[in-house]
């Protein structure tokens, strides 16, 4: 019985919905006008999305059943291990780094706009590092394994990944003076939108939005930013705003004639759990062992995916520039 309470628990609370069902029972419907009344009607909203979108790939025969299967044994692993592991590195970060701030944002309109541009630095440092660090992409790999694109997909994610991610975001806001309840308000928002930028095509085929797709970022940027093509690759690291995207010149818009290849460049079995959440860690555990040096062995660490001691670098940033200078030298 005990089983099937905690299993009835865990449904819940993937689907999100117990806050919500708790205000339903109230009948005191004016909580939904509340902020944490909204977020509880708001939140089941990705999970619901998530099982409409496997029942129209079942139902059009477009679902990639691989996938959905090793995410959702992430979320499984994700969870279990979480029972052991508590890192509140957002409130650890706060109460370290708040002293330092030279000013503080107000709850306001337009601090808020300011609070939002600073998310998204540091959301850019943190998912840029991600892809340009070894040791990082092993913590990001995961997340970027799925040869398909879907809702389950946001679920894919290394358990010390987010520690990681939170430590970076939020040290960057509390320093240049978010104060806490604006960068929790901002983090549900931006964290809402980031899973629905994984929507696949089974419930969206054209993800651009029309014109919003050069305002913001929409899940066709995402779809491109999880693309392995050379001309896709480490692209769209922001979430919402593309402000920094176009700053530091990572910005790549779909292309019709260049179709989306997902998942990562070293040769992987997408459906086996271990090589999965593992695989990243033991393909550098490898590069590692066979370097010569510590130097060289310390480098593989901290230099990005595809460095190598010999020189014979395959980084994304060479496969990508050689595709661009082809492309020109072709034009």
């Amino acid at each position: 019985m005990e089983i099937l309470l905690t299993l009835y628990n865990e449904i819940l609370g993937f689907l999100r919905i117990s806050q919500a069902w708790e205000i339903l029972k109230t009948g005191d419907y004016s909580v939904f006008t509340t902020y944490d009344g909204i977020r509880a009607f708001i939140s089941p909203i990705i999970p619901l999305l998530l099982i409409f979108e496997l029942i129209l790939g079942l139902i059009y025969k477009k679902s990639d059943t691989k996938v959905y299967k090793i995410n959702f044994l992430i979320y499984v692993f994700n969870r279990f291990i979480g029972r052991f592991i508590a890192l509140g590195m957002v409130v650890i970060c706060i109460g370290v780094f708040q002293k330092y701030a030279p000013f503080q944002t107000e709850m306001t309109w337009y601090w808020f706009i300011y609070g939002y541009i600073v998310w998204e630095l540091g959301h850019f440092i943190h998912h840029y590092l991600g892809h340009k660090v070894r040791l990082f992409w092993c913590l990001h790999s995961t997340h970027h394994a799925p040869e398909n694109m879907n809702l389950s997909v946001n679920y894919a994610h290394f358990f010390l990944e987010a520690p990681y991610a939170d430590t970076i975001r939020t040290t960057v806001c509390i320093l240049l003076g978010v104060q806490p309840e604006m960068l929790f308000l901002i983090m549900f928002i931006d964290g809402s939108y980031g899973a629905f930028i994984h929507v696949g095509e089974n419930m969206i085929k054209d993800a651009r939005f029309g014109f919003l797709n050069k305002i913001m970022l929409t899940p066709s940027h995402h779809r491109v930013h999880h693309a392995r093509n050379p001309l896709y690759i480490d692209t769209n690291y922001c979430n919402l705003l593309n402000i920094w995207d176009r700053a530091f010149k990572t910005y790549q818009e779909e292309q019709r004639e260049v179709a989306i290849e997902y998942g990562i460049n070293r040769k992987i079995d997408s459906g086996n759990f271990f090589d999965v959440y593992f695989g990243e860690f033991l393909a550098l555990a490898k590069d590692i062992f066979n370097a010569p040096g510590l130097v060289s062995k310390f480098l593989y660490f901290i230099m990005p995916p595809g460095w190598h001691h010999s020189g014979e670098h395959k980084t994304a940033t060479i496969v990508r520039d050689g595709y661009l200078e082809n492309i020109a030298t072709q034009d």
